[in-house]
């Protein structure tokens, strides 16, 4: 049986942070909701967020599952604002 693996990304800005599983990209996630998606769409059915932040098997790298801009602030919330540069 082969090991199966998802590796979370460092965030980055606006982008979100890489998803890989299996040794493929499967997209880009800007939040555990978004990750969660992501992962019950590439063969891991079934899955929660709270099964995706205690996964041991997730490997997250730049942060865990609270960790989703490159920044201390969450992505803005209002698309006039989307352009500006965080503090």
């Amino acid at each position: 049986m082969t090991e199966r693996s998802v590796i979370i990304h460092p965030p980055k800005q606006r982008a979100g942070r890489g998803v890989w599983v299996d040794g493929r990209l499967v997209g880009q996630a800007r939040s555990l909701g978004e990750l969660t998606t992501l992962l019950n769409k590439s063969g891991w059915p079934g899955l929660d967020e709270v099964d995706v932040a205690e996964s041991p098997i997730i490997e997250w790298h730049g942060g865990g599952p609270e960790v989703w801009t490159p920044w201390a602030d969450p992505w803005p919330a209002n698309p006039s604002t989307a352009g500006a540069k965080p503090p």
